[in-house]
């Protein structure tokens, strides 16, 4: 059925490695097919391969990847070449999606991206601009994280524009920024919630001195050690990883050997992810400890549990937690999941500004006295 209008003219070639999965090629694999019957109408010829997947797991020709080099009466010359791609920042199976859903969360990715990368520099300006907002240790940490995740954005949306230059240099350079990056952010999460731990559980006795200088060591140079020990292993673990030569946005420099993802970035930020989760519950408790030994059940019990649901949406973000969305990304839920994945992370940085720029008072009261004018402006002894 998934043939619809066309027949098969070749017999079937296969080829496989045992215990493992061929992917990430720098070339593609040639593949000459002798027609069955001699194509003497020049009939349109399509190079494809059976794809497990399809129609609920009972398999069908699917096209992708593969491409016709030559063709005459008695045979055709195929190039077929299935790499991973990037596309929607991290996606665990490192399989081929339906083109389809691939170019609409490959949009989402993309316009996603970009209005981060705005929100994230209005926040960093307004926290330098102003220094009152810059004094605590919490905005330190605050400014260091968006600073990851913008320069994370950056590197995301002109990866594919330098990867269509074809320079494995630059390519290398820019997988390694975004390898670096990711991790980065990664890592100021975890320190997120390791002082917010500090702060709120452990209340006594946690003084650190140095405690943000200690803190921009482990944050930027964590993730440096790692990047380090992958490049002196191999750098050619990152390179272009290209899926169709007619799609523009295919192109992309990321790490291109699967033990390597796997062990980089799946393994780092599936601790970290595990690591903040049990900070968040640990945190949402203590906060609510607290509340129930300073207060008697309130009258205005809406209110107070809308200030709840403030305060854990505005730390799942913070913590980065909806990243969890892309471990869920399995079997027949798995795009569900890539396009909640898509849309909560590369909307990271918005979300940030909103719940510490836009709904956190003292920002809004800083922005009143040195940016308004007229009846919203505010006197600094108000």
């Amino acid at each position: 059925d998934s043939l619809t209008k066309k027949r098969l003219n070749t017999y079937v070639v296969g080829a496989s490695i045992e215990n493992a999965s061929i992917q990430n090629l720098n070339e593609p694999v040639t593949i000459t097919l002798q027609h069955i019957d001699q194509n003497t109408g020049n009939a349109a010829v399509h190079c494809a391969f059976w794809d497990f997947q399809k129609n609920n797991g009972l398999g069908g020709w699917n096209t992708s990847g593969c491409e016709v080099e030559y063709t005459d009466m008695n045979y055709t010359i195929c190039f077929c070449n299935h790499l991973t791609h990037f596309g929607v920042l991290l996606d665990l199976s490192r399989t081929e999606i339906d083109p389809t859903h691939d170019r609409i969360l490959t949009v989402i990715s993309y316009a996603g991206c970009g209005a981060s990368s705005i929100f994230l520099s209005v926040t960093l300006v307004t926290y330098l601009a102003l220094e009152k907002l810059r004094r605590d240790n919490p905005s330190k940490i605050l400014l260091n994280l968006c600073a990851a995740l913008l320069m994370l954005n950056m590197v995301f949306l002109i990866n594919s524009w330098l990867s269509s230059f074809n320079q494995p240099g630059l390519c290398i350079t820019v997988a390694v920024l975004l390898h670096y990056f990711l991790l980065a952010a990664f890592t100021w999460m975890c320190l997120e919630s390791v002082h917010l731990y500090l702060a709120l559980v452990k209340v006594f006795n946690v003084y650190v001195p140095k405690y943000i200088l200690k803190c921009c060591i482990a944050g930027w140079g964590i993730p440096a050690i790692v990047i380090t020990i992958v490049l002196i292993i191999n750098k050619d673990f990152y390179g272009n990883g290209s899926l169709l030569e007619n799609n523009p946005l295919s192109n992309f420099c990321w790490i291109q050997e699967n033990l390597v993802f796997y062990t980089s970035v799946v393994a780092y930020v599936f601790l970290i992810f595990l690591m903040n989760t049990a900070m968040f519950i640990t945190v949402l408790l203590q906060i609510q400890s607290m509340k129930s030994r300073t207060q008697e059940r309130s009258r205005f019990w809406k209110r107070s549990f809308l200030q709840d649901l403030k305060s854990a949406f505005s730390l799942m973000f913070l913590l980065g937690l909806t990243w969890g969305f892309v471990f869920f990304a399995w079997g027949p839920v798995r795009i569900f999941f890539l396009y909640l994945f898509s849309i909560f992370n590369t909307l990271q940085g918005l979300f940030i500004f909103v719940f510490h720029c836009l709904m956190k008072e003292e920002v809004v009261k800083q922005c009143r006295i040195h940016f308004c004018c007229g009846r919203f402006r505010l006197s600094n002894y108000s």
